[in-house]
């Protein structure tokens, strides 16, 4: 299977991308070969075009099937099996999103649900009279929120089919065009050099800071 150069740059771009979303870069070539094939091929090929070893073809392909991005079919003819992946990019993204979901997601969820919403058996219980505890449980809930709104707004774009899911966005940005305002920057990292994560944090840091400089007359030295 021959490829022309504009082939081989998108390949070889597609696997450095995927190396930068975590991805093996050899995983994301053959994925990229597999989505510009106009047919099914099989693993022979792939070794011949991309150069590469059987073996890390064949693991590349399981990868691939792991993220229902590669699937097996047959030729009429051929007791060999040929691989495909989806043409349409949006069908792609909807299957990365819900894989990622499996796998990064629903985790963080089920230890956030554990542990705010049935805290008695987490397996690190919070401290009712720890502050600190206290503190991070009300990080958590805004954590667990976040994340449930998120997925729940995947779930509805996923039982849209492609075209109706392009025409809801295409709405939504002209309907953005009138009610958004200007990019609001993020708060910088640190504040003023008081070691704080955000602005709202400076004033509480300064009067900690405050107080720990402030003398009383038993420290003072005689």
């Amino acid at each position: 299977m021959s490829l022309s150069p504009l082939q081989e740059r998108f390949i070889l771009h597609w696997g450095e991308m995927g190396s930068r979303w975590g991805v093996n870069r050899t995983v994301a070539q053959i994925h990229a070969l597999l989505f510009l094939s106009e047919r099914a091929i099989t693993a022979d090929e792939i070794c011949e075009t991309l150069n590469l070893a059987r073996s890390n073809v064949s693991t590349s392909l399981k990868e691939l099937q792991s993220w229902n991005l590669a699937r097996v079919t047959h030729v009429l003819g051929d007791r060999r099996d040929h691989f495909e992946t989806y043409k349409d990019v949006w069908d792609i993204f909807r299957a990365v999103v819900q894989e990622r979901r499996r796998r990064e997601i629903e985790p963080t969820l089920s230890m956030l649900r554990t542990a705010v919403l049935d805290g008695a058996n987490a397996e690190v219980a919070p401290d009712q009279n720890d502050p600190r505890d206290q503190r991070t449980l009300v990080r958590m809930r805004e954590v667990l929120e976040f994340m449930e709104t998120g997925t729940s707004w995947i779930d509805e774009m996923n039982r849209l089919d492609p075209k109706t899911l392009i025409k809801l966005l295409k709405m939504g940005a002209r309907i953005q065009q009138y009610v958004r305002g200007p990019v609001k920057p993020l708060p910088a990292p640190q504040a003023a050099g008081h070691g704080v994560l955000f602005e709202d944090d400076l004033e509480a840091a300064t009067d900690a800071h405050h107080d720990t400089q402030t003398d009383t007359p038993g420290d003072r030295p005689t």
